[in-house]
């Protein structure tokens, strides 16, 4: 998704654009959702709710956290089935503990990371290059500094 805006990576953002506030609230519903789950749902019902009044670049951070959502929700639903399939096979009782506190960290680092790059397009006015992306929408995620 391509887009051109004469004020894109501006000191000043457009804050009237159609949607970025709606995408703004989403993203930090969604890292509330950290301490308080509920969020993330009205998060999504946010998302989609303002996802066709909103212009085409914000639309893709409004399918990003929508996917966000969505994927989250897949991935629960298979770490459940998994804890459940190691009770039945009688697994070492530290054995889906050990699984869920691996896959509970990795999850929030995923879902948390994903956020930090949105917010980071967000607030320089570019859109989510790849909104159905499983990873970071496109983005080169570093740890490096530049």
């Amino acid at each position: 998704m391509s887009h051109t805006l004469a004020h894109e990576g501006s000191a000043n953002p457009d804050k009237a654009v159609r949607g970025r506030g709606a995408a703004i609230v989403v993203y930090m519903l969604f890292l509330g959702s950290v301490l308080a789950v509920v969020t993330a749902p009205v998060g999504v019902l946010i998302a989609h709710l303002k996802r066709r009044g909103a212009e085409p670049w914000v639309q893709s951070h409004l399918q990003f956290q929508i996917r966000t959502f969505w994927l989250g929700m897949l991935g629960g639903g298979l770490f459940v089935a998994t804890w459940h399939l190691l009770g039945l096979v009688g697994a070492p009782a530290v054995a889906p503990w050990a699984l869920g506190y691996v896959y509970f960290t990795a999850c929030l680092i995923w879902m948390v990371a994903r956020c930090g790059v949105g917010i980071s397009r967000l607030t320089s006015n570019q859109p989510v290059t790849h909104p159905r992306s499983l990873a970071f929408g496109g983005a080169r995620v570093t740890l490096a500094d530049g």
